[in-house]
């Protein structure tokens, strides 16, 4: 709880995966990667519950031998591939019998992510009256360097300016959504149905923690990343 609010955790995480296989459970650097994220999760100071919203068994037992409460089973129709991401977030806060003033996603996808981030993003979004916050990161490739190709291959600029860019020091900074946290008020995210709004606000994580795991080179990197800092070498 934090100013008097109470926050909601959901990690989602479906049975299905095209990009690597069975990733949420997938060992990752000794650990499932859920694990990673509950881990994390479990030492916030103002997450008031932190639950897992999956239909798959299997990842459901995993999630509870690591610490996270499971309190219903997805429905199958909230698991499907095309199934829009808010929709099992809204399924959790409106099948729990408590209401919670703000929920937090943390997808396991990230499993760099800290609980500094967690309580940080938590703080900035408090600190600024926000009623939502997203985590960022600053874009290695700048938009202001990006080109549209039309049918006779002419180039155009994705962003137009009035001032060209010579130097990439001068270039304005640039941000994109990692995917690690996205917090909101709980009432608003009911009428809006998005985490991002015209009133949503960033809090930016350095790039070394904003991996999100979609194929196996990311996988790698994570695990490379995690061994490093528990003192050992990946092989």
């Amino acid at each position: 709880m934090i100013d008097e609010k109470s926050i909601l955790a959901v990690i989602p995480a479906r049975g299905g995966s095209k990009g690597v296989p069975r990733k949420n459970i997938r060992m990752l650097a000794g650990k499932p990667l859920i694990a990673w994220t509950i881990a994390e999760a479990l030492q916030s100071k103002y997450i008031d519950r932190l639950i897992l919203s999956s239909e798959d068994e299997e990842i459901i037992e995993v999630a509870k031998q690591y610490g996270c409460e499971v309190p219903f089973q997805r429905p199958k129709e909230f698991a499907a591939d095309d199934t829009p991401g808010i929709e099992p977030i809204l399924h959790a806060v409106q099948a729990l019998s408590k209401p919670y003033d703000y929920v937090l996603v943390l997808q396991p996808t990230s499993p760099l992510r800290t609980v500094g981030d967690i309580d940080g993003c938590i703080k900035h979004c408090f600190s600024h009256e926000a009623s939502c916050c997203v985590s960022i990161c600053e874009a290695k490739e700048s938009p202001y360097w990006m080109f549209q190709l039309n049918e006779t291959s002419t180039m155009s600029p994705l962003i137009r300016s009035n001032r060209q860019y010579m130097r990439r020091q001068d270039l304005p900074k640039t941000y994109l959504l990692n995917g690690a946290l996205y917090l909101a008020d709980v009432k608003q995210l009911i009428q809006t149905r998005s985490f991002v709004t015209d009133n949503t606000i960033g809090y930016i994580m350095p790039a070394e923690r904003s991996v999100d795991i979609d194929n196996e080179r990311d996988f790698q990197l994570c695990a490379e990343q995690l061994m490093a800092s528990l003192g050992f070498q990946y092989l």
